[in-house]
């Protein structure tokens, strides 16, 4: 009988959480490989926000959607863990109901090997919720652990999470190796590496856009980011092949919306992905396309925007981070004075307005003060562009990090719970009281220019 294995997307935890196109696109990629070696794959997606089993027996309220597929969970207050007590905030667990999650789980008669992915740190209680009860329907079945917070904190979540193994090795190949070790052999031949099976959104209950990566991993060390601890080695795949998995995924299942995952997207555009532009402007599809993990603004140049704008690109995000220079050769040394007022220029002269155009800002970062935050939110109204406030979250093996443990009132080393950006862990308490003006600020900025 052809192994079957159950592959599972963990609820969140948090005091807030979005689906701002947020898909398990590891997972998603692994599920096609497996599958592809013959496999026989269940998907148990926490975050399904399309489950008919909600409607009909949650009295939970229903969670808006908009435009291009994004929108709210299902969300459900529950207890905070002890170390989140202070907070004076609702704590949330955001999915379907636990009910649910064990009878799709029920369903699946003798698993041979059990898959949790995961995401953020500080949503490990997710994760230890999931692996606790999957062992509770299916006992005796190995829970293997994968993803990034497996990778950033291994200790913590082999201490923590109740799995029997922590995989870190992103190579599928490790694993095989794994699955092989628990009496799991693969029933058929894996993919040559250079012919990675599409992630399998298809065993989505409803696919409402696709998630992209041209490349995998950045070329940039940034203090704060931990890109180049999880992919050491960035790749770029052919143009050609993005361009034909978008026009399968549009032609067989009617898909127009598609965000790109990349952490650098038009590193080298010129080679790279400049070319599947043109190519996809000289078919002219009618596509939407959009960036939730921001485009380094210094990569903006009138021929970028201009294709940008031609191929149907919808929502645009830039990297700024901060408008004070002297910290950005601290932070990350990719922009420069002038850079950002340029690539906001091409982008309106391209034909994106304002509002299109979000602008992604860092802010309780160690040793940043709340009025460079303030001064960086007018900086980008006055140039044309839409500010979006990101909570500094500390990240383990991030240059950042030793900087972030010495300065924070927080046990950020032990306790991933700690690392939530809500918390806003690396700011003192009159630093934390100052949030709302800044929001405000924000807020005010959007309402003049909606």
């Amino acid at each position: 009988m052809t192994p079957s294995l159950i592959l599972i997307n963990p609820w969140i935890y948090d005091f807030a959480a979005y689906d701002l196109w947020s898909k398990p696109l590891g997972l998603l990629y692994l599920a096609g490989y497996l599958r592809h070696c013959g496999f026989t794959i269940h998907l148990i997606d926490c975050l399904d926000v399309h489950h008919p089993g909600m409607r009909v027996h949650s009295a939970l309220k229903m969670p808006k959607r908009r435009s291009y597929g994004t929108g709210k969970f299902w969300r459900q207050e529950v207890p905070k863990p002890e170390p989140l007590k202070h907070i004076p905030r609702s704590y949330c667990r955001y999915g379907i109901s636990p009910k649910l999650f064990e009878d799709g789980l029920s369903r699946i008669k003798e698993p041979a090997a059990i898959l949790v992915t995961s995401l953020m740190t500080y949503w490990y209680p997710g994760v230890k919720a999931v692996v606790s009860l999957a062992k509770k329907i299916h006992p005796g079945v190995p829970v293997i652990l994968g993803g990034i917070y497996a990778k950033l904190c291994r200790d913590h979540a082999l201490q923590t999470t109740g799995a029997d193994c922590v995989i870190t090795d992103s190579d599928p190949m490790a694993l095989l190796k794994v699955l092989n070790s628990y009496g799991v052999p693969k029933p058929g031949t894996p993919p040559d590496p250079g012919d990675r099976p599409y992630p399998a959104f298809d065993l989505l209950r409803r696919i409402d856009y696709v998630c992209l990566l041209t490349s995998i991993g950045c070329p940039f060390r940034c203090q704060y980011c931990a890109s180049s601890f999880l992919v050491p080695h960035p790749t770029r795949r052919a143009p050609v092949e993005v361009l034909e998995e978008i026009l399968f995924w549009h032609t067989k299942f009617g898909i127009r919306d598609f965000a790109f995952y990349d952490d650098a997207l038009l590193v080298s555009a010129e080679t790279h992905f400049m070319l599947l532009l043109e190519s996809l402007t000289r078919l002219q599809v009618d596509l939407r396309f959009h960036t939730p993990n921001a485009v380094h603004v210094k990569e903006v140049t009138p021929k970028i925007a201009r294709l940008m704008y031609q191929t149907g690109f919808r929502t645009i995000r830039l990297g700024l981070e901060t408008s004070d220079f002297s910290l950005h050769r601290q932070l990350d040394n990719k922009m420069g004075k002038g850079d950002f007022e340029r690539a906001v220029q091409n982008l309106h002269k391209a034909g994106f307005t304002r509002n299109e155009i979000g602008t992604y800002l860092l802010m309780g970062l160690p040793g940043q003060s709340v009025q460079s935050v303030m001064e960086a939110i007018n900086f980008v109204a006055r140039a044309g562009a839409i500010p979006f406030l990101s909570e500094y979250s500390p990240i383990p093996h991030t240059p950042l990090w030793s900087e972030a443990t010495g300065c924070s009132e927080y046990d950020l080393s032990s306790e991933p719970l700690f690392h939530n950006n809500t918390l806003l862990p690396c700011w003192d308490d009159s630093q934390r009281k100052e949030l709302p003006q800044l929001k405000r600020r924000v807020s005010e900025i959007r309402q003049v220019h909606r």
